[in-house]
Formats: C-alpha cells, sequence, structure tokens
C-alpha cells in the first residue's frame, strides 16, 4: 500500500470506529491540491503540515484539528488492516488502478474512497448484470430471478446484487450453479463470509460492520451503479430497498432498470418513472427493447 492510500485510509475511513468523522473523497481530493500548491513534494502531502498550515489551507480551525486526530491514528489503522489480513479480507482505494471502472465512471466523486474486498479479486473489472428484488418473493417473480440468474451465467457476465433472501440469493445461486459468478454488496460483516471461487464479496469502508438498514440502503447505488443493466424481480409500491434502491438509479441514471411486469402497483410506479417492463425471458439480448420477452 502507498502512503497516498495510507492517507486516505487515515482521512477517510472510520476504521471501524462509529464515532470517527472521516472526510468525504471531495475534500480529500480539495485538501490534496492544496497541500500540493502549497509547495508540499512528498508523497502524502498533508502529512507534512501543521494545524497552521491546514488553516492558511483554507481550513476552519475545528476542521483543521479534525484532519489533523484523524492523520493521527497509525496504530488503529495498523491493527485494523493486520485484523483484515488475517480474515482473508483486503482494503481497495479508488487511488488502486484495480478500483472497480464502471463505480468509478458512474458515481463520480460520491463513489467509495475505500473498498473492501473478501474472495476473487479478478472479479472486480467484470462487466456485470444487477439483480435485486423483493425478499419474499412470489412464485412468478421467483422464476423471474433463477431465469436472470442462469442467463447471465450463459451469457458471460457477471451478476451483481447485494446478497440477501430472496431475489438477491435465488438469483445468485442460479448463476453459479450454471458455472457463473457473482459480485456481493453485503450488508454485514465480511468476517462472517465465506466465497468460493467465483465469488467476491465487496463493501465500503467498515469490513466488520454489522447489518443495518442504512447500511443496506447505502449499498444499494453500488449495485445499481456496477451493472450494466439491472433487472428487477420484485417491489413494494413506495418501500423497502428495492423501491429505494431503483428509484435513486432511476432518477440519476446509474444503469438501465428493466422490471418484472407481475402488475402490481410498485411495478406500475417505476415504469412511469422509467424503468421498462418485461413480461417473459429468453435472452439478455433483448434488454433493449421496449417491450422483452424472456424464457
Amino acid at each position: 500500500m502507498t502512503a497516498a492510500e495510507r492517507c486516505m485510509l487515515l482521512l477517510c475511513s472510520t476504521l471501524g470506529d462509529e464515532s470517527a468523522r472521516p472526510l468525504s473523497v471531495a475534500r480529500f481530493r480539495d485538501l490534496g491540491r492544496m497541500a500540493r500548491a502549497f509547495g508540499s513534494g512528498g508523497a502524502d502531502p498533508l502529512r507534512e503540515l501543521g494545524e497552521q498550515d491546514l488553516v492558511r489551507l483554507g481550513c476552519r480551525g475545528e476542521e483543521a484539528s479534525r484532519v489533523l486526530a484523524l492523520l493521527s491514528r497509525e496504530r488503529q489503522l495498523d491493527a485494523f488492516l493486520l485484523r483484515a489480513e488475517r480474515a482473508g479480507v483486503h482494503p481497495l482505494t479508488r487511488l488502486d488502478p484495480a478500483y472497480p471502472v464502471r463505480l468509478r465512471g458512474v458515481l463520480g466523486e460520491a463513489c467509495p474512497p475505500i473498498l473492501f474486498w473478501k474472495g476473487n479479486p479478478a472479479l472486480l473489472q467484470q462487466t456485470c448484470i444487477s439483480v435485486v428484488g423483493s425478499r419474499e418473493l412470489r412464485p412468478d417473480n421467483r422464476t423471474f430471478a433463477e431465469t436472470a440468474g442462469r442467463l447471465i451465467a450463459e451469457s458471460g457476465f457477471c451478476l451483481c446484487s447485494g446478497g440477501a433472501k430472496g431475489a438477491d440469493r435465488t438469483a445468485a445461486d442460479a448463476c453459479l450453479r450454471a458455472g457463473g459468478r457473482t459480485l456481493i454488496f453485503p450488508a454485514v460483516s465480511l468476517l462472517t463470509l465465506d466465497p468460493g471461487e467465483n465469488t467476491l464479496y465487496l463493501c465500503e469502508d467498515d469490513y466488520d460492520a454489522q447489518f443495518s438498514a442504512q447500511r443496506a440502503l447505502s449499498r444499494n447505488r453500488l449495485i445499481h451503479a456496477m451493472g450494466e443493466k439491472t433487472l428487477v424481480a420484485q417491489t413494494s409500491f413506495e418501500i423497502g430497498g428495492t423501491w429505494q434502491g431503483t428509484e435513486e438509479n432511476l432518477r440519476r441514471g446509474y444503469s438501465p432498470v428493466f422490471i418484472y411486469d407481475d402488475g402490481t402497483p410498485g411495478t406500475a410506479a417505476l415504469c412511469e418513472r422509467g424503468a421498462v417492463p418485461v413480461r417473459e425471458l429468453h435472452s439478455l439480448a433483448l434488454l433493449e427493447a421496449d417491450q422483452l420477452f424472456f424464457g
């Protein structure tokens, strides 16, 4: 890990401390640019500046103290990374060339400054199709998720999902049974997960964070952004993570959305917002038309 990457972890990660207030990646970049302009030529110029220097760069007194406090966590960072390494978990900053190109391109400054991964890192640059949906699936919706997972494998794509009960696991299991690969953004601790050779788990910032509704909702943008397309197996109307994540995608344009046309109010509402209804399924190649038939 480079000195600049360690600096990014110190400034932009909680390091497992929920009380920490890390910087956004945009603020990290701004301070780095100003520090270089200030005349520091080091590998991580922010470390070479004192509180008065930071104030001269435009940091308010409180922010300057905050930056210095974050940078002082060297021993905490070493312990955090050592624990990760022992569990087969590895850091990936957006300064690393291996950082997923699609996440960086779609989310821009909103992409996570740090990801932690466990599993097969070769999947970081695979072209993905995302599958999302409710935890409790109706029979036809379950069939849609299974078919989508199988077709993703057969078409040579990597399936991206959140790994939750219901549509996520149904599609991922079908994909793996068909010889495919899965990239999962779980909302649970990576320490509890055991990936196979065809799976990669990714999470932002704290690899040991426990499940929370907020964490589950936050990772939805990563699932929708990572996919070249997003398939929605089932949604409720105006409630739940599937609705929230898909509605945000449609507003922000993370990826084209295709939704199983089950005639429910949630599906109709998302179609009104720009999702393409899918009635049956034959081939992922048809996911360009206005009305699709999969089977």
